[in-house]
């Protein structure tokens, strides 16, 4: 809708000889009694054009020539904005769309012939998914719904961390509890892994192997059925969730010759040090960002000679870069946000093109219970659990919680209000609104044996009431909430458009008889209640929530 004023406002400019390379913002006012939209693009070019923003407001529009029937009326205002008014059976005339593309509305093409790839989760196999985990993996998720909305071929990849020392903790935890289960007495370590799960896992390799592994040194078969136990967990949390993944990356391959029979890491850093970024100094490799005008550098390979969490991140991007992704989108929580910038200018320094690297950081999550918080520890194994959190709310209700705050907010997750069966949960507040339009749509077929001609969607356009207009208005918003949710990376703006739209329909069946209108009436309003449902249901598959046809 943005696009079709733009495009008038850019003619009618070239048409008063006014060239300019300057952005046309084009705005909802945040009261309607102000038009349907509106421009400040006289305002911006008052300077350059040496006039009165509102003496070139007049120029402009003079120059403006709309179809008829599609702008009622344009309106100069205040300093000097252009407010534009549309004919309501225009409104209703651009919805007949979304209910003619059906499952299409709202998909664009922008990311058409253009590949992406998202990776989010990357979760440490040290144990089951924990609250905060969850989080990240369902922005990801959305986030990878949304790009392909917008015509991308998305490849979803997890991280997975089977190297470092976390791994090598998580083998010594698990030979620990093998050799008290082999009769030892352990005096088990405060800083190893002391969940039940560990218990498990030494519990399923003492039935397989029986007392074999007492004496050995080798942390390998610890390492790799915790490792396995692990991984088969936090899959199948996830797909409680209709998480998937196309694709797993291992950590430990950037550790192994390749080709040139140096690591990817290794290369890493000597790429680095042909560029004058490597030092070596208190028995460590470092990546001098000190001359990148930061106070201190950052280590690469540690006085142990194991590496840092930054050096095989680096090597792992160069791997998405060398597998020509268009867009590389990267879901990390909070502990990662001093870390992904030095990625990024070490792939820089190296000469990749770091434009094509979007990140989201997402922020911790707390969960109250009766308003009481929840702590968490995984290594202490108190852990507030993905699963538990699922088997108590529901996936639904997990997933939208998880997004419908800003990923740059802290986020409490209320369980008592998740569980709530009334408008105040959100989840249920959107979920009726499909519900209710879907019983709707049953009674009209069951009580008055009717259904719905398919040429009488231009019955809409008789629609004239505020509450008709607005809704139908809202209605046309959903492919920009697409663009706007995948240029900011930002699906919890869906949630809050989703919102409106449900608001808006549940006031207009309060305020609008349906079935009992004449026939006209009943059927423009049964139609527009079948457009509604379809942005819900459209919207709900990018958030991966389902759409009831009852509750």
């Amino acid at each position: 809708m943005r696009e079709y004023f733009i495009e008038h406002i850019r003619t009618a400019l070239k048409t008063a000889g006014i060239a300019t390379e300057k952005d046309i913002q084009i705005e909802k006012p945040a009261d309607n009694k102000f038009g349907d939209f509106s421009t400040n693009i006289a305002l911006v070019l008052a300077k350059e054009c040496r006039k009165n923003p509102r003496q070139l407001s007049q120029e402009i529009t003079e120059q403006l020539s709309f179809k008829p029937g599609t702008v009622r009326k344009t309106e100069i205002a205040g300093p000097g904005f252009i407010n534009f008014y549309l004919e309501p059976a225009f409104i209703m005339q651009l919805l007949e769309q979304a209910i003619t593309e059906g499952d299409g509305f709202g998909q664009s093409l922008v990311g058409q012939d253009k590949t992406a790839i998202v990776e989010y989760v990357s979760a440490n196999p040290t144990g089951p998914l924990t609250i905060g985990r969850g989080r990240g993996g369902v922005l990801g998720d959305c986030i990878a719904n949304i790009l392909e909305a917008q015509g991308y071929t998305v490849t979803r990849e997890y991280y997975f961390n089977d190297a470092g020392r976390q791994m090598t903790i998580l083998a010594e935890s698990v030979r620990f509890r093998y050799l008290e289960l082999c009769g030892e007495v352990i005096d088990f370590p405060e800083t190893h892994y002391q969940g039940s799960y560990i218990k498990v896992i030494a519990e399923k390799l003492f039935e397989k192997q029986g007392k074999a592994l007492l004496k050995t040194d080798d942390l390998a078969p610890f390492k790799q059925t915790a490792e396995t136990y692990i991984f088969t967990h936090i899959k199948s949390t996830l797909h409680r969730l209709d998480i998937t993944h196309d694709s797993y990356f291992n950590e430990h391959k950037l550790y192994l010759p390749d080709e040139s029979d140096k690591s990817p890491n290794r290369q890493v850093i000597d790429l680095l040090r042909e560029k004058g970024y490597i030092d070596e100094y208190d028995g460590a490799t470092w990546f001098t960002t000190s001359k990148l005008g930061q106070e201190k550098d950052k280590v690469l390979v540690k006085s142990s000679g194991e590496p840092s969490y930054r050096l095989p991140d680096i090597a792992y991007h160069i791997t998405k870069f060398k597998r020509g992704f268009s867009e590389i989108v990267n879901i990390f929580g909070a502990d990662h946000i001093d870390e992904y910038p030095d990625i990024i200018e070490a792939l820089r320094i190296l000469g990749y093109d770091t434009d094509r690297i979007r990140v989201a950081i997402n922020q911790f999550v707390t969960t109250t219970v009766n308003g009481e918080t929840v702590k968490m520890s995984t290594r202490k194994g108190n852990a507030d659990l993905l699963d538990d959190l699922i088997d108590d709310v529901g996936a639904d209700a997990t997933r939208l919680f998880f997004i419908m705050r800003s990923k740059d907010s802290h986020l409490n997750f209320d369980v008592e209000l998740a569980k709530k069966q009334s408008k105040d949960n959100p989840v249920f507040y959107l979920q009726y609104a499909h519900a209710r339009i879907c019983s709707l749509l049953r009674m009209a077929e069951q009580e008055a044996g009717f259904t719905l001609p398919a040429e009488g969607m231009q019955l809409m356009r008789k629609m004239t009431s505020d509450h008709e207009i607005r809704l139908g208005f809202m209605l046309l918003e959903f492919p920009e909430v697409i663009d706007v949710c995948g240029r900011f990376l930002e699906p919890q703006k869906m949630v809050e458009y989703l919102h409106s739209v449900a608001e808006l329909y549940h006031r207009f069946y309060q305020e609008c008889p349906i079935l009992k209108a004449e026939p006209d009436i009943r059927t423009a309003r049964l139609f527009l209640s079948v457009a509604t449902r379809q942005v819900l249901r459209n919207g709900f598959r990018i958030l991966g929530i389902s759409a009831p046809e009852s509750m």
